[in-house]
């Protein structure tokens, strides 16, 4: 579609539409990594599910593509593509709690923030991620990992319905019991094929307060650190989850000034658990190394959930790369700490995600989510702010990615791939399934800003 071409979109599609030079048209196409700068034919800022159709059906007969923003946090910014209309839903976050049969409706363009507000009022929440501004239909359409996954599953496996927009307009219920090939592969197979309206989630009693936060260790005792925690966090119960983080110390109360802008070893703990039952259980995890600090304790859920908002915020440039883990080797964690030393900038950070527990406890077919198996998730990340720098932090990354890589197993978490060409690594032993499926659902590829999965051939 050329850029210009304004006067069949602005008719067709009245006052939703958004166009170059509008005033509200650079904030809504800007995403989170500011790496990402590009320019859509049209912005629509939709309201409701009739907006979505409406937009969907007019490109569907024009045979353009479409993009589509939720929170904008994807690392790649498949929200935004030049040239192409993109449908913006971040004007449809209503959140519905039935606190009686612990459902919860979620409209599209909702943040995990909106979710938690509104939950946690039933003293309720629902399986998200680890920063409250994400989108919960990006997070949730590839996976969902996060603090409550090792006790409750992916935001997937709570996942009871979705209401979907396919290409044409139609607008249909998914689940278990209706369309029951896309509900499968709408949990893990990303926004390929169709976009997502509404949302319905099982949520569980969680809260008021839960025990979390970050414990300090100098990084000369990192890899002792990291040992114990390979070793030790496979008898984690379900109710506690650890990621850990080799980074430069933050500003932080709880470490003394000396160590700020040091590099440390970071283990951001969460527990469901009372404090001094956490403590017990967490213990272990420190291989007897004494911490420089700890700012572990009792806080609310919300609280916990917003904790790492403004070490992730809008407005800075952000690349990274994701490897699988079923295990952390001695050679990984030596790779690691060796990197840690000489980490780009100050928000650079070389991060470990802990999965298992209730992920694992469903079977690696029940859902498009390929990977069950892994324990862990590492991402390393470069965070900066000058583009002069682009060339330099990408470069870093990606020498620093290429050593871990000889310590991974296959496969990539599709939220944390930052180019759109991971299709085959995200999706893996479920892609000939998946492609069936957008054959059938989206036979010409309309959705197709994302990881993509081609439509299979006619048999």
């Amino acid at each position: 579609m050329a850029p210009d071409d304004h006067s069949g979109l602005s008719f067709a599609l009245g006052d939703i539409a958004i166009f170059p030079g509008c005033d509200a048209y650079d904030a809504r196409r800007t995403v989170w990594n500011e790496t990402v700068d590009r320019c859509p034919a049209a912005i629509c800022a939709c309201r409701t599910p009739q907006d979505v159709q409406q937009v969907v059906s007019h490109m569907s007969q024009r045979g353009g593509p479409v993009s589509v923003r939720g929170g904008g946090h994807n690392i790649a910014g498949t929200a935004v593509a030049d040239d192409v209309v993109m449908i913006d839903l971040s004007d449809m976050r209503q959140v519905t709690v039935d606190a009686e049969a612990r459902r919860v409706r979620v409209a599209g363009g909702a943040t995990f923030a909106d979710v938690d507000a509104a939950t946690q009022k039933h003293g309720l929440a629902v399986a998200g991620g680890v920063v409250s501004s994400t989108g919960v239909g990006g997070l949730t359409l590839g996976g969902g990992i996060g603090w409550l996954a090792r006790r409750h599953g992916l935001s997937i496996d709570n996942l009871l319905s979705a209401e979907v927009v396919l290409p044409g307009g139609q607008r249909i219920t998914v689940s278990d019991q209706e369309h029951s090939d896309l509900f499968w592969a709408l949990r893990g197979g990303g926004g390929n094929f169709g976009v997502v309206t509404a949302f319905e989630f099982r949520a569980h009693p969680v809260g008021p307060n839960v025990s979390f936060g970050p414990t300090f260790f100098d990084l000369d005792c990192a890899e002792a650190v990291l040992t114990a925690y390979a070793q030790q966090s496979q008898h984690l119960p379900n109710e506690a989850c650890v990621w850990a983080n080799l980074m430069t110390a933050p500003p932080s109360p709880a470490l003394p000034t000396r160590w700020h802008g040091k590099k440390v070893l970071t283990l951001m703990q969460f527990h469901a658990g009372p404090l001094d039952a956490a403590r017990t259980d967490l213990a272990p995890l420190y291989g007897g190394v004494k911490p420089l600090g700890s700012a572990f304790a009792e806080r609310p859920f919300i609280e916990a959930q917003r904790f790492l908002d403004d070490a992730y915020a809008f407005g800075a440039r952000n690349y990274w790369r994701t490897h699988n883990h079923t295990k952390l080797t001695l050679g990984l964690i030596s790779t690691l700490v060796d990197l840690a030393a000489d980490l780009p900038t100050r928000a650079s950070e070389l991060l470990i995600c802990q999965l298992g527990g209730a992920i694992q406890d469903v079977p690696a077919d029940a859902t498009a989510f390929a990977h069950r198996h892994v324990q862990f998730v590492s991402t390393p990340g470069v965070r900066w702010q000058d583009a002069g720098q682009d060339a330099q932090m990408i470069a870093w990354l990606r020498r620093a990615s290429e050593r871990i890589a000889e310590h991974a197993d296959p496969g990539a978490y599709v939220n944390f791939i930052a180019e759109q060409s991971g299709a085959d690594i995200a999706y893996q032993h479920h892609m000939e399934r998946l492609r069936g499926i957008k054959r059938r659902y989206d036979p010409n590829n309309m959705f197709r800003i994302n990881q993509n999965i081609r439509p299979a051939a006619p048999p």
